[in-house]
Order: structure tokens, then sequence, then C-alpha cells
């Protein structure tokens, strides 16, 4: 009897599959893909997508993503090959979708936000769209679009409550540029209580005094030359009588005739005159922000104050009582400007929420208006964490408004609201890359943290990224070769009522190791042999080719392959074998001499 520890022939071999132990193999992710649900992407930084599809379809791979993540190498590609891409998977049986390549939806660039850069990011896709609709003629194609192209989001970490917000990226909403990053920090104010101790100020309470005080600056800066010009008056008609002041200005009294100290104070009462001009234009700048960043409630307190402002304007006979009123009246409104605190200043995905939803949702329209019931799916797709859009209650928030807006361009062009609503859900969803929302792990989120991202998404997908990771870095591994939850996010999905293709993107084992991941994506998703779907799985066929050695290397001596390993011939000759001296053996079909 072996002692404890040690290796034998039972504790060292697992043996050969069984048909009833259907989670056979460490591979395996404990979910049951079929073959035919189980696709791959082209090689993504190439236009010679030809080439790569008729690679994917001679490994019998069904479901193929053709597109290059490059505009530059995308544009690359001859209209005339999405026509045969088409052809040669007919041939094959195959199904195509597509993976647009990476453009900031929003209009963001380095420079800041513009209309124009919106526009012609709403224009690629929509070329995108013609261009490949060559590949689906029976439509309803997907079309995976990135949801940010460049622009980094909110970052969170574990907390034993939940998630919390650690750093927001933020956006000067006049200008459409990231100018700062707020995290959480803590402060030492004196006018607090144990001022010693700090306070912890969140990103988002720091994005609040950031708005504050800039609003609060930006005022005090205006009075302070409205009471510099409020004083100059003040002190001019001190040495110039009102009548004088008032001759002056109609030209009915020369500024010759003046005395030196009356020219001076004239001269002071041009200046303050123009000081308070000056400050009335900065005012009405500051509204103008107050009005167009504010809230609703902020809109209905400003309206109200322009309308007292325009009525104290009004009022007044002589030069001094409308200078008297035009001081009152901009001191009235700067009050209720106090009272508001515009958001200039926003994290970046609220800012381009509304930018990118228009560029997405004008694309679905596009392609409904052009290709109607054959028209694509625009797919959304999450990044992984720390750019815009990557967690699930950000990207929910952008396929509804995304679906919001599709819905009032099309009722504006004459759809029912029945209709628009309808098609919206039909084709504006989601691409959901396990691998990518796996990547949260690095910030102490567990599978369980991963589901509830998912939960938030779940109904919206339409598409599905298969790839593994550990949790770090985006390794496109082949599933169950790092610790994404496939099968727990997979049922989540299927509870759902997906029942979608599930294109695995595995190019890093690819690039490493020179393989072909289809063997362990079969084996990863359990997927059955035959087409019929029942056991036994491609997990189980581990145990169909295990050498003598079970991987462990040449273990025992080569004695025992000469001796066993080699046919009949190496048999004793009781049992078989040879007779020395005798040609032939016993099993060998020929008579032994």
């Amino acid at each position: 009897m072996a002692e404890k520890g040690d290796y034998t022939i039972n504790n060292i071999y697992q043996g050969g599959y069984s048909a009833l132990e259907p989670n056979y193999g460490d591979i395996f992710t404990g979910y049951h893909v079929a073959a035919r649900e189980l696709g791959a992407p082209t090689k993504p930084d190439t236009a010679n997508q030809i080439q790569q599809v008729n690679m994917l379809l001679n490994q019998g791979i069904i479901p193929i993503e053709v597109g290059a993540l490059s505009p530059e190498v995308f544009d690359q590609i001859p209209k005339q090959h999405f026509k045969e891409i088409n052809r040669m998977a007919k041939l094959a049986g195959a199904e195509v979708s597509v993976h647009a390549p990476i453009i900031e939806a929003s209009g963001i660039t380095d420079q800041g936000w513009s209309e124009s850069e919106r526009q012609l990011a709403e224009n690629q896709l929509k070329n995108v769209i013609d261009r490949t609709a060559p590949l689906n003629e029976k439509g309803q194609m997907s079309i995976t679009i990135h949801g940010a192209g460049k622009i980094p989001g909110a970052e969170y970490e574990k907390t034993p409550e939940g998630k919390k917000e650690t750093a927001i990226y933020v956006v000067n909403s006049e200008t459409g540029k990231i100018t700062t990053t707020l995290r959480e920090e803590k402060k030492f104010y004196l006018s607090t209580k144990n001022w010693e101790e700090g306070t912890v100020l969140s990103p988002k309470e720091e994005l609040e005094q950031l708005n504050s005080t800039e609003w609060s600056n930006s005022l005090s800066q205006l009075m302070h030359h409205k009471e510099d010009a409020d004083a100059r008056i003040k002190e001019s008609l001190s040495r110039l009588h009102p009548e004088i002041l008032n001759g002056l200005i109609t030209k009915k009294i020369s500024f010759d005739l003046l005395k030196p100290e009356q020219k001076s104070a004239y001269s002071r009462f041009i200046s303050a005159n123009q000081f308070l001009t000056d400050a009335g234009q900065n005012l009405s700048s500051m509204f103008n922000k107050a009005y167009k960043f504010g809230t609703e409630r902020d809109r209905e307190l400003l309206k109200k104050a322009a309308e007292e402002y325009k009525k104290d304007l009004s009022k007044g006979k002589s030069i001094f009582e409308q200078l008297t009123n035009r001081s009152n009246a901009m001191q009235k409104l700067a009050s209720t400007l106090e009272e508001i605190t515009p958001q200039i200043y926003k994290p970046v995905e609220e800012f381009a929420l509304e930018k990118s939803a228009t560029t997405f949702a004008n694309v679905a329209f596009h392609g409904f208006k052009k290709y109607k019931d054959k028209a694509p799916l625009v797919d959304i797709e999450n990044l992984f964490p720390g750019m815009a859009f990557s967690y699930g209650k950000e990207l929910k928030n952008l396929i509804e408004e995304t679906r919001k807006k599709f819905v009032e361009r099309a009722i504006k062009e004459g759809y029912s609201k029945s209709v628009a609503e309808s098609q919206a859900n039909k084709l504006i969803g989601i691409t959901l890359d396990v691998g990518h929302i796996n990547i949260a792990k690095k910030k102490g989120f567990t599978n369980k943290d991963i589901l509830k991202e998912v939960n938030e998404i779940a109904k919206y997908v339409k598409h599905v990224h298969l790839t593994d990771n550990f949790g770090y870095s985006d390794s496109h591994l082949p599933p169950g070769m790092g610790n994404v939850p496939f099968k727990e996010i997979l049922e989540r999905l299927e509870k759902e009522g997906y029942k979608g293709k599930k294109i695995v993107e595995a190019g890093g084992f690819v690039q490493h190791f020179g393989a072909s991941p289809l063997p362990y994506t079969l084996q990863a998703m359990g997927s059955p042999i035959f087409a019929e779907g029942e056991a036994p799985y491609w997990n189980q066929t581990v145990g169909l080719y295990q050498g003598y050695s079970g991987g462990f290397g040449n273990m025992l001596p080569q004695i025992n392959y000469e001796t066993f390993g080699a046919g009949f011939s190496q048999l004793p000759a009781e049992l078989g074998g040879e007779r020395p001296g005798a040609k032939g053996s016993r099993m060998s079909g020929k008579p032994m001499e």
C-alpha cells in the first residue's frame, strides 16, 4: 500500500470521461452553449477581411464578426469586399455581424467639444451602416459600436455597502473641454468644529464646491466693478450739478466752459458710466450661463427676475435717476443670481450623455429610414472601467436616452409614437463584453458585484462578446482560462430571454500562443459534440486523449514502453508474443513455426 502523498497510478491519472459527468474538465465554465452559437471576430487591425473570414470559415465557425477598429483601416476595405464576404457566408451557412471602428460619438476631442466633431462622428457611423449593409440581406444584423471612443469615465472602488465613486473627470460645459480630475480628498476648514480631524469630500462634493466657488468669485468680481462705478458716479455728482451734467450730455453746455475740477468730475462720470455699462454686459453674460446651465427651478426664478429688471431700467427721467435705477436693477438681478449655482462644470459622462445619445439615435434612425425592416441593430458596447459608460447604470442611462431621442426624431418625421417606440426598442441595445466588465475586480469588485452591474443592463443586451481575463487587464483569453463568471452572467441573460450569438474575442491567446482558441472555447462552453444538443460534450473529450503519462512527463522506465507499448510482438509468448526463434506471433494471423 502506498503511503499517503505517494504518486500512484490511481491518484495521478484522472481516467476517461463519463457521460454521467457533464461538468468534466477544469476549463469548463459550467454553462453549456451550442457550437453554432459561438463565433469569432476577424483580426481587427487589417483591411484584408476576406482573408480573415476565410480563415474562420475553414475552422467551421458559424457566427463571424467583421470589422477594423481603426477608422483609417476600416476605410481601406473596398466596398466590393463586403459583398464577397456575404457570398462566402452564404456558401458556408455562416452569419455575420459587424464591429464598427472606434469613433468618439460625443464629439469631444482633446481641444474640447464641438457640434461639427459630433456631426463628423455621426456621418462616419452612418457610413459604416451603409457600407456593411450588403453583409446581411435579411436585416437585424448587429453592429457593435463602442459607447466611448476616448473619453474617460468615473472611477469606483468596492466598499462594504456596495461601490463608492472615487474619481470623476470634469468637463467645462461651455467649452466641452475636460479640465480636471476630482478625487476624494481630505480638507481642513477652520470654520468647522474639530477642524484638525479634517473633512473628507467626495468627488461630487468637490464638484459642487468647484461650481459654487467659481460662480461666487465671478459674481463678486462683477459687483466690485459695479460698486466702483457707483462710487465714481456719486463723487461726480457731488461736484457737478445734475442740470449741468444733463446739459453736457445733451450738448447744450460746452465742455470747454467748465472749470478744471468740473472737467475732472465729468471725465470720471463718463468712465464710471462705461464701467457700469461693462458690468451690465457681464451681468447679462452671467444671466445667460445661469439660465443655460441651471435647473428648471432656476429658470423660473430667472424669468421673474428678468421681467423686473426690464421694468426697473425703464424708470427715471433724469440722467441721475436713470443711472441710479440701472445700478439698483443690476443689484437686484445679481441677488437672484446668488441664489443659483449653475452646473457649468459637469462629470464628463453627464455632459457626453446627451451628445452621444444624439449621435447613436440619428445613426439608428438612418438605418431604419433607409433599410426599413432590414435595418441593422445599433448595439452599444461597454468598455472597461475607467472609460465612460462602462458601468451598468451609466450604460443603461445612455441606452434609454438614445431610445428617447430616436422616438422624438421618428415622431418628427411622421411616424406614430407606438411605431417609433417599437423600433427604438428593437434597433437600439447593448453589446455586453463580459471581459470588460470583469476588469472592475482590480478595484475590489467580486463576482457578486459584477453580476449586479449585469443586472442593470441585462434586458437591453442584444449581442455578447465572450473573453476571459483575471480582472486587471483586457487579456483576451478564451473562456475558462481566467476568472470571469461566465455561468452566472449567461444564466442571467438567459433569464432575460437572450438567445443571441456569442462572439469569442481571444486575440490575445492567438497572438501569444499562435493557436486557435476554438477547441478550448468548445470545452469551456461545454458545447454538445452532436448537433442534437445532447451529451457527450466537448469538455468531456479531455478524457478521450489522455497520454500514458497523463501530462506529467516520462515517469515510467523505457522498459515499460518496450515491453507493453510496442504491440503484440513484445508480449510474453503465453499472451501471444513471439517465441524465441519462431517467426510471427499467435496474434499475427500467421501459423507459428
